[in-house]
């Protein structure tokens, strides 16, 4: 397993990118628009995408009001072998599945504390596979 990176919502990108690139010395790795989700996301990291954790941050093109607390934070990602099988454990110990891998590539649960938690497929997605395809998402994430 690897620490991939942690998520951010942000309501203002530059004022954001400024924090993190000129106060902290983070410097930007690569920035994905998505028209159609109408967000953008910005990865920011050490001088190159190496191993070390990333901050993810997400700004939604049409929020205008503060996020609440718990909200601007996002989540954390970890990289899994498999992914079917790091659902199982969490299940076997009593938490939820928010977010189920219905695409044998991407889940989510959270935390005691609510934390959102990503799993993420390491390589390709594996292919779609039962409970998890018929599993319906659950609560928040």
């Amino acid at each position: 397993m690897r620490y991939l990176h942690t998520m951010v919502r942000v309501r203002d990108l530059p004022a954001a990118i400024r924090f993190f690139c000129d106060g902290l010395g983070l410097q930007e790795l690569r920035r994905r628009d998505n028209e159609k989700g109408r967000f953008t996301l910005v990865f920011l990291g050490e001088k190159s995408e190496g191993d070390s954790p990333h901050i993810e941050l997400t700004y939604n093109w049409d929020q205008t009001d503060a996020y609440s607390v718990g909200r601007n934070f996002g989540h954390v990602a970890y990289e899994v072998d498999d992914i079917y099988a790091a659902c199982q454990r969490f299940v076997d110990l009593g938490y939820t599945i928010s977010r189920p891998p219905r695409d044998g590539h991407m889940a989510f649960v959270r935390s005691p504390d609510l934390v959102s938690v990503e799993l993420l497929q390491r390589g390709d997605a594996l292919a779609p596979s039962e409970p998890w395809t018929s599993m319906p998402n659950v609560g928040e994430w």
